[in-house]
C-alpha cells in the first residue's frame, strides 16, 4: 500500500531509548495491520537493544 502509515509500537521500546527524531529514517519489522492504512511497527534499534 503506497500511501499506507507506519506507527511504531512504542510498548516494547526498552527503558532508558529515545524516540526517533521527527523525520528521522528508521527500519523495522511490521507486526501487524492496524486500521485505516495503517501498519504496527517495531524498530530495529529498539529490537537490537533488547539483545
Amino acid at each position: 500500500m503506497p500511501n499506507a502509515m507506519a506507527l511504531a509500537e512504542i510498548t516494547s521500546m526498552p527503558r532508558g531509548m529515545d524516540l526517533p527524531a521527527l523525520g528521522a529514517f528508521v527500519s523495522g519489522e511490521g507486526l501487524r495491520h492496524a486500521y485505516n492504512h495503517q501498519v504496527r511497527v517495531r524498530l530495529d534499534e529498539w529490537r537490537a537493544a533488547d539483545e
